[in-house]
């Protein structure tokens, strides 16, 4: 994921009062061109101190930290409600586009808004921070300190364990850390949804929903219509895993016809099903890619695994990271401090090349995954950094997200032989569906969660959900889209979707259900260019200079115009699709439909 806090924050009585040596005088008689070029210049000022006040804080949380990230909120949201009061005198004004569009992306550039009033400014600043850190800090201990576990530990239980009852106790010990926060965030939605009331948007969600260079209820349906072009798939997928689930569990725990219990899909939310992939393997041992062995037989550790996802985004032509990225990075857990592990790029201030990764990795194949996925937000920075600031962010947020998925979908068994973390292997029918089958479990199993958990925001936000109603109405979407169920009562005392990081944390989620569909969109386009003939899902970019060539291009073009444009110059159409998806997965979707004969598929 992205993190980098655009329009940030403010430290210190000398930079507040620099940015306010003009007059009021003088600025009520600004031109609209000359207020953008201000505002430019303060946002790129107050983003700078903003970023590193929360970078501050994700890689060491305590008290202080916590209370510096708040102030620096709350000094930004002080600046923004100000800057939004001012853009408005030109309305109706007649403005050139890059001006009109500045404007407008002016109101959308926080994702939780704060009412102008200093009291209530203050109280969504330090509740952010809070539920951040309070996310960061949580452990489950269930018989006193020395049994305390974090949200890794609880992890590997999920991905390795298949003991039943062990993996529903790891389970439950983590969502149990989230009930303290759900009083918190009923107030961190009531405030955000009055800051977004009077930016003149319904509530939180159709602000979300605005940022999108369509209309919000628009965007709402269109999401809906891409869902709808990959459901079929996914429950095929979710047909044969219960089959697959019921042979290891058996008949009384994962029921036929019913939602498969949350916790035995191998991750905390069952947004990903790949660490289960050796009960659902199709072929066992036909052609088994074991890259985990490799990295640790290798000796690969955090930094040699970053520089092979820095190798292949050189090799198609894009540069090296600057030196500040390795100093300042961080790439392992500490041992000595708590921090947010939860993976991470950031724009400090890309202008200078100050661009970081925070995570907390280890030699597997799905942190190198992750590393080449985060690289793709960090080379996003590096060429949108000459825009003006407020163009600095993807043509839309699935955009940012789909950069590196897109070229780990070139890390192809060729790929991985070239760089030596697999053997040479012999293509065969079960090596395809085994491949495929494992791609699916990444890609095609989070589908109906990257969409679901906006949609219960956007319920909440709107009102449909009482806070009353928070836990029943997270378990019903999960079931209708998902169609996975807890094994264990949950109440109204329960608050599950906080513990997803993004909820607490406030960060949207859809961009990463956009991302998942573009980024085979995107695949393909560059596939083309690169001259590729055969299977998509064969496919790998690296070393061709003409389809970085084209992708560097697609990324320079930053938010400066509407996203329609920029997936026009790469695809040749302006609307997301996932016809890709579906021409990726023709093996494995006629696999299905027969393995799934005679189950009864649907919850």
């Amino acid at each position: 994921m992205t993190k980098t806090i655009r329009v940030a924050a403010l430290i210190g009585a000398g930079l507040i009062v620099a940015l306010n040596v003009s007059s009021q005088e003088a600025r009520q008689q600004e031109t609209a061109d000359q207020f953008v070029v201000r505002l430019n210049k303060e946002l790129a000022a107050l983003s700078l101190e903003g970023n590193k006040a929360a970078w501050t804080q994700a890689t060491y949380i305590n008290v202080d930290t916590e209370w510096l990230n708040a102030k620096a909120s709350e000094h930004f949201l002080a600046y923004f409600s100000n800057a939004v009061e001012q853009s408005k005198r030109y309305l109706g004004a007649s403005l050139s586009k890059d001006t009109a569009r500045a404007l407008d992306i002016l109101r959308q550039g926080v994702s939780a808004p704060a009412p102008n009033d200093p009291a209530k400014r203050a109280e969504v600043a330090t509740l952010g921070a809070h539920l951040e850190a309070a996310y960061g800090e949580a452990e489950y201990c269930p018989r006193g300190k020395d049994s305390c576990r974090n949200i890794d530990q609880l992890s590997e239980t999920l991905a390795k364990s298949r003991d039943y009852n062990e993996e529903l106790e790891a389970w439950a010990g983590w969502h149990s850390t989230a009930r303290a926060s759900r009083k918190d965030y009923q107030r961190f939605v009531e405030l955000t949804n009055e800051g977004a009331r009077e930016l003149g948007y319904k509530d939180l969600g159709a602000m979300w929903r605005s940022g999108y260079d369509m209309d919000a209820d628009a965007f709402a349906a269109e999401t809906e219509r891409l869902y709808g072009q990959v459901k079929p798939l996914y429950e095929q997928l979710h047909c044969y895993a219960r089959a697959r689930l019921q042979k290891q569990y058996g008949a009384d725990k994962v029921p036929s016809g019913k939602p498969i219990p949350a916790h035995l899909l191998g991750n905390m939310w069952a947004q990903q099903w790949n660490k289960i992939y050796d009960l659902l393997e199709p072929y066992p041992g036909a052609a088994n890619l074991d890259v985990d062995k490799s990295l640790k037989d290798q000796g690969y550790d955090a930094t040699r695994m970053m520089k092979s996802a820095e190798n292949f985004y050189m090799s198609i032509g894009f540069p090296q990271l600057p030196d500040t990225f390795w100093e300042r990075s961080m790439l392992v857990r500490p041992r000595d401090r708590n921090v947010v592990c939860h993976a991470s790029a950031w724009d400090i201030d890309s202008t200078r090349q100050d661009v970081r990764i925070k995570m907390c990795a280890t030699p597997t194949e799905e942190d190198l995954t992750t590393m080449y996925h985060e690289l793709g937000h960090v080379y996003y920075f590096l060429w949108y950094r000459d825009l003006p600031f407020v163009f600095h962010g993807g043509a839309h947020d699935g955009f940012h997200e789909a950069i590196g998925d897109t070229i780990n979908l070139s890390m192809t068994p060729g790929y991985l032989r070239t760089i030596n973390l697999v053997g040479d292997v012999k293509p065969s029918r079960e090596f395809v569906i085994n491949q495929q089958m494992k791609m699916a479990l990444d890609k095609i199993a989070f589908l109906p969660f990257g969409k679901l958990i906006d949609q219960w925001r956007w319920k909440v936000f709107s009102g449909e959900i009482r806070p009353e109603n928070y836990n029943t109405a997270w378990w019903e979407l999960r079931q209708k889209y998902q169609g996975i169920a807890p094994a264990i009562v949950r109440t109204e005392q329960d608050f599950d979707a906080g513990a997803k990081y993004h909820v607490p944390a406030g960060v949207p989620y859809t961009r990463y259900f956009l991302s998942f569909i573009i980024q085979f969109q995107f695949q393909k386009a560059l596939c083309q260019a690169a001259g590729f003939k055969g299977p998509l899902s064969e496919c790998s970019i690296y070393g061709n200079q003409e389809a970085g060539k084209r992708y560097a291009a697609m990324l320079s073009k930053g938010q400066s115009q509407p996203w329609q444009s920029t997936l026009y110059e790469l695809t040749g159409t302006r609307q997301m699709d996932a016809s890709a998806i579906i021409e990726y997965f023709q093996p494995l979707i006629g696999w299905l439909k027969t393995q799934n004969k005679g189950q009864k598929c649907g919850w």
